[in-house]
């Protein structure tokens, strides 16, 4: 067994980015599909009128979507690069203090 554990693989972050986007952006779209939805009924229900649904998948859900998406890319990347830089000095801290 090793004294210290391994220094982190950069080659992960851009992975670990892509995930968190992927299911941020995944969550969002449902969420706002499913408020658009609820919205649109609630809608035609005040108005006595007949909800036209497809308008939430094309005007409502997807904008949303990316932006959260975009929000989410950017804030992923910054965290991701931030725990990357930390954990590379903690390791070096760490096999330095077994010398």
């Amino acid at each position: 067994m090793s004294r210290y554990s391994p220094s982190p693989r950069p080659a992960l972050i851009p992975f670990r980015i892509l995930l968190i986007t992927a299911i941020a952006t995944l969550i969002s779209f449902a969420i706002s599909m499913f408020l658009g939805i609820m919205g649109t009924m609630a809608w035609g229900a005040m108005h006595h009128t007949v909800p036209k649904l497809t308008s939430v998948y094309r005007h409502f859900a997807p904008p949303i979507a990316i932006v959260i998406g975009m929000v989410t890319l950017i804030v992923a990347t910054i965290r991701e690069i931030r725990y990357y830089r930390q954990a590379k000095a903690l390791a070096a801290i760490e096999r330095l203090s077994f010398r």
